[in-house]
């Protein structure tokens, strides 16, 4: 950039609450017009635009981010950044402050509002500090009104969320889809007549049958189907911005709607009835944790899936992924033979037989021990290094000097050789299998003993096999 010509970037945001003089061209053609007025360049290239986002945050301001990433480029690609607002910038105090301290004192790039002049004295400073503040007083008092709004819509049973399955919007009314509504219908006739979650969630997965999102049933959804008023016309809303399954928070609206009934008022009330006896029974079998606690819970996982095995009555392993319907492979195992299988591949420094595989991690394998929480430690420190530079803490030079420091280990990491003697000493997996088998050990002593000693474990009923990865000294 020459010292003659001044080049400008642009920033315009606009929110899904902004009149028509917020539009993007309507900003656009103001910023054009202040730029050629004050000598500016203003390419293309360097106008970031986000539609549709709050101020609220930085995150997800695509936008926003571009344009910090080219500002920190070298030689400084442009020496200010017009807003129509101040509140385009930010409607957060905090981010506005950060942002702003690291363009104009470490970059030296000003950020200027076309519309709210301000000049560079000391008054200017509170002027500006001011400006910031109003935005943010309006950005939570909008939410605030747009919360009340919300609840009084839902007090007079108006829609204002995505249509439950069996039902599609036409013009702000829920209308039910036949094919859709027919399922529903089934799902609470079979459920009364003693048909299980489970058992409903893999009927519709077998058929194909998907949500609205395009997800595979699972025991709660179906749990949430069966216990939404929608189906009896009304509907349910939360203003904390989440239902729970239950439904039974004193703070949620359930108001009468518009749209037509697909289920009776008589089916839903026994549907209710009959997910009370069913929440009854569980708590009342449920065993306490302490005792439902078992040495290998959260140890095994399926080889098909990837979901921990669970313990169910009376002495069984299972899928937790098949339990809940999204898993086609149950891993149905005893409680007797996992743990024979897992203490005889324990016991043993080679295969034991053809149908019982030990597969201890080759040496090269890395990736599951130590070479992970190293690098886990550099990324953290990373980010904890961007996030400082972001605040202001760390100058541009450092910055740059301590991230390519840390770049440069994390590099020598990759490249390293695997240590032969990062192998696991047979010795130790001997002891451990001596431990889980002696009956004066707790069941939490043993589970911190044999997770010492394995990284991961899958099993596979389909082959008969239990895959063991272990954890490096």
């Amino acid at each position: 950039m020459s010292a003659e010509q001044k080049i400008a970037a642009a920033y315009i945001r606009v929110s899904t609450d902004d009149q028509l003089e917020y539009s993007p061209d309507a900003q656009r053609a103001e910023i054009r017009k202040y730029a050629e007025t004050h000598g500016y360049v203003l390419p293309e290239a360097f106008i970031f635009i986000d539609e549709g986002i709050s101020g609220k945050q930085t995150a997800k301001r695509e936008g926003f981010n571009r344009m910090i990433c080219a500002a920190k480029q070298k030689p400084r690609p442009f020496c200010a950044i017009l807003l129509w607002k101040f509140s385009r910038f930010a409607r957060n105090r905090e981010d506005s402050i950060v942002y702003k301290s690291m363009l104009r004192k470490q970059l030296g790039i000003e950020v200027i509002s076309i519309s709210e002049p301000v000049g560079d004295d000391k008054m200017s400073i509170i002027l500006e500090a001011m400006i910031e503040a109003m935005d943010e007083y309006y950005s939570l008092n909008l939410a605030e009104e747009v919360r009340r709004g919300m609840t009084e819509k839902a007090r007079r049973g108006e829609l204002q969320a995505s249509p439950a399955f069996g039902y599609r919007v036409e013009h702000n009314t829920l209308r039910p889809v036949p094919d859709e509504a027919a399922l529903v219908q089934a799902l609470f006739c079979r459920f009364i007549a003693g048909e299980g979650f489970f058992s409903l969630a893999q009927w519709l997965n077998s058929m194909g049958i998907t949500t609205h999102r395009g997800n595979r049933f699972e025991s709660r959804t179906i749990a949430y189907i069966l216990q939404n008023p929608v189906y009896i016309g009304k509907l349910r809303w939360n203003p904390a911005g989440k239902t729970q399954h239950s439904g039974l928070d004193d703070t949620v609206i359930v108001a009468d709607a518009a749209h037509a009934p697909i289920i009776s008022t008589e089916t839903f009330a026994s549907a209710q009835r009959r997910l009370a006896q069913v929440k009854a029974q569980r708590t009342h079998r449920a065993r306490p944790t302490a005792e439902q606690k078992d040495w290998m819970s959260g140890l095994i996982h399926c080889a098909t899936c990837s979901a921990p095995l669970v313990f169910v009555k009376p002495h069984f392993w299972k899928c937790n992924g098949y339990a809940h319907g999204t898993c086609r492979t149950t891993q149905h195992i005893s409680d007797e033979k996992l743990k024979a299988m897992l203490l005889a591949c324990l016991q043993h420094a080679a295969p034991p037989s053809d149908t019982l595989h030990f597969h201890p991690a080759p040496c090269g394998t890395l990736t599951q021990t130590k070479l992970p929480a190293q690098k886990t430690q550099l990324t953290r420190k990373l980010t904890r290094l961007r996030n400082a530079y972001l605040a202001g803490v760390e100058s541009l030079e450092s910055y740059a000097r301590a991230k390519a420091a840390l770049e440069e280990q994390c590099a020598a990491l990759d490249a390293s050789p695997p240590d032969p003697a990062d192998t696991p000493a047979m010795e130790n997996v001997r002891t451990v299998a001596e431990l889980l088998q002696s009956p004066d050990f707790t069941k939490e002593e043993k589970q911190r003993a044999v997770r010492s000693i394995i990284e991961a474990c899958c099993y596979s009923k389909a082959d008969n096999t239990l895959t063991i990865t272990y954890r490096m000294e």
